[in-house]
């Protein structure tokens, strides 16, 4: 076989300076001078015998034959990385990485706490943590840059008969009041009292308001009749909203435990409706399966899902 017209390194550097806009960016994020990079660029252009980039303006814009070689540097990059994982798994979880994916409101209350517990009994592995839209988490395992995810919406099309798609647990979606707020002295509350609440959510878009909105209709409760007093666009923001008592709002369980504990919102029952949506795992299963996925999988994954119920618990 003829040797190779490019390197690895002149690769990383190509996706170095489409991802940050500029040569001069990507030579900050590599360390490494402008000179430098330009070099390396002109010689990989040399080599192939084809420009990569447009020279007609500032910004870094590929050519058709430069948008091509992208394509090709991010699967053989990722294949790089694959195989330095499996290499590392000989050692048996005495280092390596392990990438996780989640959607928002999952990835930022139940993850870093099982990856906190992970890193107590593995603390020689690197966790990172990417945390996106379940659209955006779930073409990241697809293409290998993630090696599980846990989501809460659904998996994109053309998606699923790629990925390992596996039902994880129901995660309880809780009204939340303020606890000044009247309804807070009684222990149920009935579906009419909903249309007399103020409410603060999430915009129309989010995978969470869309879940409430679907649940509320199979229990008769039109959710187009409540009162939206704002939208916000993070969890947090709601919980501080409802807590200074703006309102009420719909949140996922595992995102309010601290404040349960505290006592600084109320969690109201609504009388015979319970409304949920099932978490998910992800996987791509024609790539490679590391040790710590594994592990991270049969050893932590269990550990916050209440067995009988099959839910979220919130406990941990």
């Amino acid at each position: 076989m003829r040797d190779l017209p490019f390197t690895l390194d002149q690769l990383r550097i190509l996706k170095a300076i489409v991802k940050e806009g500029s040569f001069k960016k990507a030579a900050d994020s590599l360390y490494v001078s402008q000179p430098a990079i330009s070099l390396q660029i002109q010689n990989l252009e040399k080599q192939l015998n084809i420009p990569i980039f447009e020279r007609s303006n500032k910004k870094a814009t590929l050519t058709e034959g430069g948008n091509l070689l992208l394509n090709y540097s991010s699967r053989i990059l990722a294949l790089c990385e694959e195989t330095c994982r499996a290499l590392e798994d000989l050692q048996n979880l005495q280092g390596g990485t392990l990438v996780i994916g989640a959607s928002q409101t999952t990835g930022t209350y139940l993850m870093p706490r099982l990856i906190g517990l992970f890193r107590q009994r593995y603390p020689q592995v690197n966790v990172q943590l990417q945390v996106h839209s379940t659209r955006l988490i779930s073409w990241s395992v697809a293409n290998g840059q993630v090696d599980l995810a846990v989501i809460g919406g659904e998996v994109p099309n053309e998606l699923r008969e790629i990925l390992q798609i596996t039902s994880y647990a129901e995660d309880e979606l809780a009204l939340i009041l303020p606890t000044c707020h009247i309804f807070a002295k009684s222990s149920n509350i009935q579906k009419e009292d909903l249309y007399r609440l103020r409410f603060i959510a999430l915009d129309t878009q989010s995978t969470i308001r869309k879940v409430i909105d679907k649940v509320l209709s199979e229990h008769d409760i039109d959710s187009s009749r409540f009162k939206i007093e704002m939208e916000l666009n993070s969890i947090e923001a709601i919980k501080n909203a409802v807590q200074s008592g703006l309102g009420a709002a719909f949140v996922s369980v595992s995102a309010i435990a601290k404040e349960l504990e505290l006592g600084i919102l109320h969690w109201a029952k609504i009388e015979n409706v319970t409304i949920k949506r099932m978490l998910s795992i992800i996987i791509n299963p024609n790539r490679y399966k590391s040790k710590a996925t594994k592990t991270f999988s049969k050893e932590i994954l269990t550990l916050f899902v209440t067995p009988s119920r099959g839910k979220i618990s919130i406990e941990h």
